[in-house]
C-alpha cells in the first residue's frame, strides 16, 4: 500500500494498511452477513485511537467514502463499503473491568462474548445482545437489547461514558457531564456522529446461573400457546425476559432428533434472579399445553448468551425485516403462526422479543432510542447457504410477512433492526421530534458527512428524499 495516495497515511499509522491485493485484504472484508460483497478501496486496522484519528483525516482530506467496523454483524453490512475506506476497530480489543466500582471499559472491537467472559470472572454483567459475536459498538449505538433489558434497561441505558472521535479529529469524552448532547446521540443514534473507540458500562451482579432456555411447541398449538403466553407476561417481573422464536426446530445437541425440521413455536426464556423464584414464576408456562421439549434449566449465562449461535454463523446470508408492536393482539397472532408455517427455508424464523419492565421507565427522550412504550420487536429473518438458489424465494416470505403484520404494528422499527430501507423507515423509527434533534447533531459533529455511509441519519433535513 505504498502508494502516493496512502504513503502520507502510512507514515502516521501504527496499525495495518490493507488493499485489493494484499495478502489478508478479502478475509479482512468479510463481513457477518455472507450476501454482502463490497470492495474498499482501503482498510484501515486500527491499533489504537491515533490510527483513528489518522484514518479519519485521510478519509476527509480526499472526501473517500467511510464505513466503520467494530464486531461487522449488522444486516445491512454497513462496516464496509465499495470504493472507500474502512476504519477496522476489530483489532482494539481491550477490557479493563473495576469490579468494586462496577464498570467496565471496552475498547470499540470487543464481541460480547469476550465482554461477558471479562465480567462474569467477577459474578457481573451490563446487558448485552443475545449472539456473542455480536460487536459491543453497534449493538450499544443502536440501543441494545438483551436478555437483561427488562431488569436493567437497554444497553444505552448501562452506558456511563464514550471516547468518540469526531469526523473533524477531535478526541472527546462523552458523558452525562462531558458533551451531554453527544452522549445523548450516542446512546441510540447509531455511528452518525464519529467513531466511539471505547465504552464505559455499568455492570450488575448476574448469575453466573440463571434459570434459562427454549420450551417448545409444534407450530399448530401457536395460537393457544401465544394467546396463554400473552396474558402470562402481561404480569411479569423484571426478573423475566422472554423471546419467542417461530421457525422449524434446529439440529441441535438439546433437540431430538425427531423434532428436527419440525414447524415449532418456542418461548425462550432467562430470569435474571433467584432461580427458586424463577421456578416458580414460570411454573404456569412449562405446565401449558403439550410442549414437545422443555430445555428450560439453570445454566451459566455466559452459555446462555452462546444459544442462537449456532443458527447464526457468519457467511450465512442473511436479510432481515423489522415491527415494533403493541401487546400481541389475536390478528397478530394468528399472522406469525400463519406465516412461520409458509418459510422457506430451514434456517429462517421469526422473532418476538419482549420489551417492557426497566426499558419503559426511562423517559421517551432521555435517549435517542426510544421504543419506551413498546411491547415488543419483531425480526423477520431469512437465512440461507450461499449456494442456495432460492434466496430471492427466502427474501420474498420476508417482505409477505412484513406486509401482513404492518397493520398490527406501530408503524416504527428497532434501529439496529433495519436494513437498508430508506430514510422514510429511519425517520419513522425515531419520530419526527428525536429524528430532528439526532440531524442537528449531525450537522454540528460531521458537518462535511465524512461519516456518510456508516450512518442512518440524513444531514440533508427532514424533508430530502428517502
Amino acid at each position: 500500500m505504498a502508494t502516493r495516495t496512502t504513503s502520507t497515511l502510512a507514515a502516521a499509522f501504527t496499525g495495518e494498511l490493507l488493499g485489493p491485493g494484499d495478502p489478508g485484504y478479502d478475509d479482512a472484508r468479510k463481513v457477518w452477513n455472507g450476501a454482502i460483497d463490497r470492495r474498499p478501496a482501503l482498510i484501515a486496522r486500527c491499533a489504537g485511537v491515533p490510527d483513528v484519528v489518522a484514518a479519519l483525516r485521510h478519509a476527509r482530506e480526499r472526501d473517500l467514502l467511510v464505513a466503520v467496523r467494530g464486531g461487522g454483524h449488522g444486516v445491512a453490512g454497513q462496516a464496509v463499503c465499495d470504493g472507500g475506506i474502512v476504519i477496522d476497530l476489530s483489532p482494539m480489543r481491550g477490557i479493563a473491568v473495576d469490579p468494586r466500582a462496577r464498570t467496565a471499559r471496552a475498547q470499540g472491537g470487543v464481541l460480547w462474548g469476550e465482554l461477558d467472559a471479562a465480567t462474569q470472572e467477577h459474578g457481573l454483567a451490563t446487558v448485552g445482545g443475545i449472539v456473542t459475536h455480536t460487536g459491543i459498538a453497534g449493538l450499544t449505538l443502536g440501543g441494545g437489547i438483551g436478555w437483561l433489558m427488562r431488569r436493567h434497561g437497554a444497553t444505552v441505558d448501562n452506558l456511563l461514558a464514550a471516547e468518540v472521535v469526531t469526523a473533524r479529529g477531535d478526541v472527546l469524552r462523552a458523558s452525562a457531564d462531558e458533551h451531554p448532547d453527544l452522549f445523548w446521540g450516542l446512546r441510540g443514534g447509531g455511528g452518525n456522529f464519529g467513531v466511539v473507540t471505547s465504552f464505559e458500562y455499568r455492570l450488575h451482579e448476574v448469575g453466573p446461573m440463571v434459570l434459562s432456555g427454549p420450551l417448545f411447541y409444534a407450530l399448530e398449538d401457536g395460537p393457544e400457546v401465544l394467546r396463554f403466553y400473552r396474558e402470562l407476561i402481561a404480569e411479569a417481573p423484571d426478573e423475566l425476559t422472554t423471546i419467542v422464536n417461530l421457525r422449524r426446530a434446529p439440529a441441535l445437541p438439546f433437540v431430538p432428533a425427531e423434532l428436527h425440521g419440525r414447524p415449532v413455536v418456542a418461548a425462550i426464556v432467562c430470569y435474571a434472579g433467584a432461580v427458586q423464584r424463577g421456578e416458580q414464576v414460570l411454573a404456569p408456562l412449562r405446565g401449558f399445553g403439550r410442549p414437545l421439549l422443555d430445555a428450560i434449566a439453570p445454566r451459566p449465562y455466559v452459555e446462555l448468551q452462546q444459544l442462537f449461535n449456532p443458527g447464526l454463523p457468519h457467511g450465512w446470508h442473511y436479510y432481515w425485516k423489522s415491527w415494533e408492536l403493541p401487546p400481541l393482539s389475536d390478528g397478530a397472532i394468528d399472522t406469525l403462526v400463519e406465516h412461520a408455517a409458509r418459510i422457506t427455508s430451514s434456517r429462517s424464523y421469526v422473532l418476538v422479543f419482549q420489551l417492557g419492565g426497566a426499558i419503559a421507565r426511562v423517559g421517551e427522550h432521555e435517549t435517542a432510542y426510544g421504543q419506551r412504550d413498546a411491547a415488543h420487536n419483531v425480526n423477520i429473518s431469512a437465512v440461507w447457504l450461499p449456494d442456495d438458489p432460492a434466496g430471492d424465494e427466502h427474501v420474498r416470505w420476508v417482505r409477505e410477512c412484513f406486509s401482513a403484520l404492518e397493520p398490527y404494528a406501530s408503524g416504527r422499527a428497532y434501529v439496529n433492526f433495519l436494513a437498508d430501507e430508506g430514510q422514510a423507515r429511519v425517520r419513522a423509527a425515531y419520530g419526527e421530534e428525536r429524528y430532528a434533534r439526532l440531524v442537528a447533531l449531525k450537522r454540528a459533529h460531521d458537518p462535511d458527512n465524512v461519516l456518510r455511509l456508516n450512518q442512518n441519519i440524513d444531514p440533508g433535513g427532514l424533508h430530502s428524499a428517502a
